[in-house]
């Protein structure tokens, strides 16, 4: 294995971490259903997934037909903002008038439907479009500079980002005992409710 077979790796693996670690809509949801413990599994599995495809499409070079069709990016940044917003008047909602069972339930599992958060997770993915301005737009452009390890750098990157979801998922599970109280998940709601408002708020504006 070359010096600049591992170089390649090393530098989409970083490149990939520094992109996903900074907490957004997708971090945020990720993180709210690991502390809940609530289809933990098929949302950690739906993010790396989907990263890696979009990272793949990225590495192939996808984004430059992304950029010849600015149109697209204006429907996505509209739909994605207009969901972020509405997502955040639900954690909003939650905050202000809290229901009764909001902290974790006593045998360590949480309620809540795996399809709603399955496809809550889909949405809060494809539909942001700064998922495909990190993933397809700038990861793609930088592995094109690899030139023939272009895709052992995009595989890095795929790895990192397999690393950070499984991490942010399971992880949040050490924070149980203190969101364990309902009080703590107004707060928790709150702060949700804020990212997603100016996420989706700048998304919309940005759009327009």
């Amino acid at each position: 294995m070359s010096i600049g077979f591992l170089s390649a790796a090393a530098a989409g693996f970083g490149t990939g971490l520094s992109l996903i670690v900074a907490i957004g809509a997708q971090n945020a949801f990720v993180l709210r259903q690991g502390v809940r413990r609530q289809a933990v599994f098929p949302v950690v599995v739906l993010c790396a997934v989907s990263d890696a495809l979009l990272i793949a499409l990225g590495v192939a070079g996808l984004g430059t037909l992304i950029t010849a069709w600015p149109a697209a990016m204006t429907v996505v940044g509209l739909a994605g903002g207009a969901f972020l917003v509405g997502y955040g008047l639900l954690a909003a909602r939650r905050a202000l008038r809290p229901g009764p069972g909001r902290g974790l339930t006593t045998d360590g599992a949480a309620t809540g439907s795996v399809r709603t958060a399955v496809l809550t997770c889909l949405a809060l993915t494809w539909l942001n479009p700064h998922v495909y301005l990190d993933t397809v737009l700038l990861l793609g452009s930088v592995a094109a500079d690899r030139g023939p390890l272009r895709w052992v750098f995009g595989v890095g990157a795929m790895v990192a980002s397999a690393v950070w979801f499984v991490g942010l998922g399971y992880g949040a599970r050490l924070l149980g005992g203190v969101l364990s109280r309902p009080g703590t998940w107004r707060v928790v709601d709150g702060v949700i409710a804020v990212i997603m408002f100016a996420l989706g708020i700048s998304l919309v504006v940005r759009a327009l």
